[in-house]
């Protein structure tokens, strides 16, 4: 197998794996190279999506880029990734993505049968999730410089009033709830791509979550953040609220939930499901006094039956996430250096 070191150094003169990773290195790029360049306030907070205002309306708006391998592995494929991926951006800020961009980058060489197979599966997840394609671009470069089918997205949608979500709203005594079972994605992508076994098919959780949050939100506009868990998985969306928003987050090791297939494959492969992606999962922080119902909300919601409560902010250890392990003792949860898995969105 082709492993990648999921830390390489970070004094680093050149571009390594480990800065696409969306953990410390991923940051770091961000923060020492593009901030400074683009500047700006809404580049300055840092979400999933930019909340923008235009026109007398507020806008989420945001842009991802996939490149997946392999392009197609169970339960979807780079097509589904391109809106799925970049919808949950805008549904993060509460806002339902209205229209979409798609650009795709071709391989000299790629069978056109296989563009028209990805071209499919981004329109029907398009439709799927209500969101329209309304322009892109097509770029060819030569053999050898690609990897068969690049993909850029942008989306815009519009955020409700009184939505209100970032993690500098997150204060201690917010109850965490995620979504449901975490590191699908990850190990679904790692087991087609090294051709492992684990006893039973696990298939990708890529979905568009924009439904689901409009649940929530209809029981309460006052969720304090939501965030979808991909790149560095639930760790490293919990390192981020709690490094933004000042405040300690503990969480119940036993409460977060792991299906057996993935904590199997896992414990094969040396990985720990906090750091594993997911494409159809979030995390929220709500006040504790609306916890029971928007956790009830999203139980009734396809994508939220195995919603789970796995803890809390709170005033001690700030910016610092910790887990509480089943032997009654902790452990830190760090924010990861580089990725686990690869080229796995």
């Amino acid at each position: 197998m082709a492993w990648t070191c999921p830390a390489p150094l970070r004094d680093q003169s050149r571009v390594v794996m480990g800065h696409g990773g969306g953990g410390a290195m991923s940051a770091e790029l961000v923060q020492h190279v593009f901030a400074p360049a683009f500047g700006g306030a809404a580049l300055a907070q840092m979400g999933d999506s930019a909340a923008v205002e235009l026109g007398g309306a507020r806008l989420a708006f945001s842009t991802d880029s996939f490149v997946v391998r392999p392009l197609f592995f169970p339960g979807g494929s780079i097509g589904d990734l391109a809106v799925n991926g970049t919808v949950n951006d805008l549904a993060m800020s509460g806002a339902r993505a209205a229209y979409m961009s798609c650009g795709f980058i071709l391989e000299e060489g790629v069978e056109l049968a296989v563009v028209s197979r990805v071209a499919e599966a981004l329109g029907a997840a398009a439709r799927c999730a209500g969101v329209e394609v309304a322009t892109g671009d097509t770029k060819v470069v030569e053999a050898g410089h690609g990897d068969g089918i690049f993909i850029n997205t942008s989306a815009i949608g519009l955020i409700p009033p009184g939505v209100d979500l970032r993690p500098q709203r997150v204060v201690p005594g917010d109850v965490v709830i995620v979504s449901g079972p975490i590191g699908v994605h990850g190990v679904a992508i790692m087991s087609v791509r090294e051709g492992l076994e684990f006893g039973v098919e696990i298939e990708s959780d890529c979905a568009a979550l924009g439904g689901l949050v409009e649940s929530m939100l209809a029981v309460t506009h006052d969720l304090h953040v939501l965030r979808d868990p991909t790149r560095g998985g639930l760790a490293a969306a919990l390192n981020e609220i709690a490094a933004a928003s000042g405040a300690g987050v503990v969480v119940q090791e036993r409460g977060v939930p792991v299906p057996a297939a993935v904590a199997n494959a896992c414990a094969v492969l040396g990985l720990d499901p906090m750091y594993v992606a997911n494409e159809g999962k979030l995390v929220a922080f709500v006040p504790r006094e609306q916890a029971d119902a928007v956790l009830a909300a999203m139980r009734s919601h396809p994508l939220g039956r195995e919603a789970a409560i796995i803890g809390e902010a709170v005033e001690a250890h700030p910016g610092m996430v910790v887990a509480r392990t089943g032997l009654g003792g902790t452990r830190v949860v760090d924010m990861p250096i580089g990725e686990q898995l690869p080229r796995i969105c």
